[in-house]
């Protein structure tokens, strides 16, 4: 081994570390490793910006503006609401409808955009079917991780990979090359959630373990007594809060805890009340008179006058709230709005919000006026779940949308062009065509995921170039190799599927993708089934809630925790690992 590649291996290990560290942010370590590996002189400063002229980097993209496109005209919402229509008939009907639609839409458009448009309607539907949100947003998250990988575009790893795998002189891979295990993995996935996994999800209410028809989520908020309140000289036990379905668990007076029964001690003006309770009563404390959330007085007198309102909100993957502070973002100039409680990681955050760091996953209960809750649902750092809102759509946008959609599929499914082309030319085509602004191109593309592949492709060159992917294949073939190139294909998919429940799924495919090519080279045979391993397993990410950006999504709505993706994920996981072990050799031939 040489001392460069000593060097790189060095730079995977740390870099895979720091990923699973989750401290932070993907995008920078990416950025971090491609610093390195310039200023170490392994790749020269234009071999190690490459990656964001990276065919890959360009696609992904330009399918973000794609599916930006098609959800601002509001077909995705079309498609939403009559699922909608269809599910409140009946759960499994429900279950069933929701992972076929998200599977098949996904096969076409990012599948955490398919996750995050559907999110609020299944909220809207649980509490139509008087359901935990549980039961329906793992299966909403799983099938459109199945349908990612029935196609190109699919998912972004499968671009990756193909466009990766051009590079080192293989063909590319086709539109619907994906289908043959795909659609496999569709239905076999559909058909486990609906017979089994649905069952080893675990229904998620009320933290007291109330009843499914009175499911809840609560959250500790600040109250003041007001100046004028009627209550002043009342006991809490006598007050209109006793009326309510809240826990008082503090009074504060003068900056001092009354540690007496506080339900019996008198109020007095400026006393500040520190309840739990949920959403709804929450609501009605606003409307009763004497009482205010604390957080009121640092708003505009507007607010008061025009009205507000609850919502909860889910911060999606990429945002720009992430490893952020509410203090730090300041949440209320950006947003307008104040935060009154958070979910994290199934936990309640029950003081100092402010200084709350936040991560993807999180839900926010923001108190808002109004007229800001439309700008509240085109802000790209949150998912809002509780509230509905008559989004301007560009409904007549719809058929334009869909046909740039169907023309960059159907153009290089034939091979009139490249994908890369058909994308930028369908995205230049959904700005031009009105159906999404430049302004809002600009918002839709997860620039985390664009820097993360470019940085991390500077480290897939260096392994390539430095001999440490063949290193490492060949140390691979030394041991696995033994047992056949099938027992190759199953170690590929069983590393990528374990590195990307730790890890990014993307930075997974560029760290395995040239060690696939690499050990096809030492044996001499053709790289594709290596290559299908490793772009299946990487979106095979069931186990965790940080695997996939979409179960990242799910987690704190669902109020899930690591236990349930494990319980529900591992024998999904097991299952793929030994369909893929066996099939995709018989669809992909070690010898063409």
């Amino acid at each position: 081994m040489t001392g460069e590649m000593f060097f790189v291996l060095a730079v995977v290990l740390v870099t895979v570390l720091l990923f699973a560290w989750e401290k932070l942010p993907v995008d920078l370590v990416s950025i971090m490793v491609m610093s390195a590996l310039i200023l170490s002189g392994v790749v020269s400063p234009g071999e190690g910006i490459s990656g964001f002229s990276h065919p890959a980097t360009v696609t992904v993209t330009a399918m973000f503006v794609l599916s930006g496109g098609l959800y601002r005209s509001g077909a995705v919402n079309f498609v939403g609401e009559a699922l909608l229509r269809i599910g409140r008939r009946n759960f499994w009907l429900a279950l069933l409808a929701l992972m076929l639609t998200a599977g098949t839409m996904s096969a076409f458009i990012n599948d955490t955009a398919v996750v995050a448009i559907f999110l609020p309607i299944v909220m809207g539907l649980s509490r139509d079917l008087k359901i935990s949100p549980s039961k329906l947003l793992m299966p909403l998250s799983f099938g459109a991780l199945f349908g990612g990988v029935c196609t190109l575009i699919g998912t972004s790893t499968n671009i990756l990979v193909s466009a990766i795998a051009v590079k080192s002189g293989a063909p590319a891979f086709g539109m619907f090359e994906f289908s043959k295990f795909g659609v496999i993995i569709l239905v076999t996935g559909i058909l486990y959630m609906f017979f089994i996994g649905v069952r080893l999800i675990p229904e998620r209410g009320g933290e007291n373990g109330m009843a499914l028809e009175d499911v809840r989520r609560e959250y500790q908020v600040e109250v003041t007594v007001d100046p004028d309140a009627e209550c002043i000289g009342e006991t809490l036990a006598r007050s209109e809060l006793a009326k309510l379905e809240i826990d008082i668990q503090e009074l504060i007076r003068d900056g001092i805890r009354v540690r007496l029964p506080v339900q019996d001690v008198p109020l007095k003006a400026n006393d500040l009340l520190r309840v739990r309770c949920d959403v709804d009563q929450v609501r009605k404390l606003l409307e009763m008179a004497g009482f205010s959330l604390r957080s009121k007085a640092h708003w505009h007198e507007t607010v008061e006058e025009e009205g507000t309102l609850l919502v909860e909100a889910v911060i999606g993957p990429n945002s720009r709230l992430e490893g952020k502070t509410l203090k730090d973002a300041r949440f209320r100039t950006l947003v307008g709005g104040t935060v009154h409680g958070i979910r994290h990681r199934g936990r309640l955050m029950l003081s100092r919000l402010e200084d709350t760091v936040l991560y993807p996953g999180d839900v926010l209960l923001i108190e808002m006026p109004t007229k800001l809750l439309e700008l509240l649902h085109g802000y790209q750092a949150f998912v809002v779940i509780s509230e509905a809102v008559s989004q301007d759509f560009r409904r007549k946008k719809i058929p334009v949308a869909i046909a740039i959609i169907a023309s960059v599929v159907v153009s290089a499914a034939i091979g009139l062009v490249p994908i890369l082309v058909g994308a930028v030319v369908g995205a230049v085509l959904m700005v031009l065509t009105g159906c999404l602004t430049l302004e809002e191109a600009y918002e839709v593309i997860q620039w985390k995921i664009v820097f993360l592949l470019g940085g991390v492709l500077a480290l897939g060159l260096a392994m390539e170039r430095t001999g440490t992917a063949l290193y490492l294949a060949n140390q691979l073939v030394a041991t696995v190799g033994v047992w056949g190139p099938i027992a190759l294909v199953s170690a590929f998919y069983l590393m990528t599927s374990v590195m990307t429940e730790i890890m990014s799924n993307n930075a997974t495919a560029a760290l395995l993708t040239p060690i696939a090519i690499a050990t096809a080279a030492a044996l001499n045979i053709d790289s594709r089934p290596f290559l299908m391993a490793v772009t299946y397993a990487a979106s095979a990410a069931f186990m965790t809630p940080v695997g996939y950006q979409s179960n990242t999504l799910i987690y704190g709505p669902g109020r899930y925790k690591y236990v349930d993706f494990l319980k529900v994920g591992t024998p999904l996981n097991l299952l793929f690992w030994l369909l893929a072990t066996f099939l995709i050799p018989v669809f992909w031939p070690f010898h063409p």
